[in-house]
């Protein structure tokens, strides 16, 4: 008899189980406190307008801007001012819909996964906020004493990589073969490789060219705004 295999349901985090992008806001939370320089923060301000506008860009660019001003600080303190920032902005963008939805795969027995492109420091309490079983984020670089270079480890947990992140994980934790993607949820167009491989598919506040591709597959799209 074959072994029932483990669903997994994945949520996106910006723009899905919160209103706004965590990046963008945690480049503005660091400006208004002096840890970013108006250079940085022009860095970051062009990458959001090709990221906006959907033109090419270098994942790793904005995150290692930010981290720029951070160098002096030890791990400590920076995931100490991730978890202020969580905090002090995000706990109130939470989506109801979102930690509604999160609680009903959990009761329907799926195993439940958070996948960001976020900060490792800033995705963990989001984790811990919604409750999920298991989180796969954005990680930098340390030194071997524990502090942080300011370089990405790896690879940004962005577009394709969600998605490669997650059967890696899967396969890790689970085991090859004993496990499937029942539920994805995304609002952005490079959620798109994640979504194309759950059973059910689901667009939450999509952008215009998510929108247009959940339509033409077939997929759910929901309004978690209201």
């Amino acid at each position: 008899m074959e072994t029932e295999r483990v669903g997994l349901a994945v949520f996106d985090f910006d723009g899905t189980c919160i209103g706004g992008q965590s990046g963008a806001l945690f480049s503005t939370y660091l400006f208004k406190r002096g840890y970013v320089s108006p250079k940085n923060a022009g860095k970051l301000a062009w990458w959001a307008f090709r990221y906006l506008f959907h033109l090419p860009h270098e994942q790793n660019t904005a995150r290692e801007a930010v981290f720029g001003g951070l160098g002096g600080l030890n791990a400590t303190q920076v995931n100490a001012i991730m978890r202020a920032f969580h905090d002090e902005v995000l706990l109130k963008r939470y989506r109801p819909r979102a930690e509604e939805e999160v609680r009903r795969c959990k009761q329907e027995g799926l195993m439940t996964i958070l996948v960001s492109a976020t900060f490792i420091g800033i995705a963990r309490p989001a984790a811990e906020h919604l409750g999920v079983d298991a989180l796969l984020a954005t990680e930098m670089e340390k030194t071997p004493e524990g502090n942080f270079t300011g370089y990405v480890q790896g690879e940004v947990i962005a577009g394709p990589v969600k998605r490669s992140a997650v059967a890696a994980w899967a396969d890790d934790h689970i085991g090859p073969g004993k496990w499937y993607i029942a539920r994805a949820y995304g609002d952005h167009h490079t959620d798109q490789y994640l979504l194309g491989a759950a059973h059910e598919p689901v667009a939450v506040c999509p952008g215009r060219t998510l929108r247009k591709l959940a339509k033409q597959e077939g997929w759910r799209i929901v309004d978690w705004s209201v």
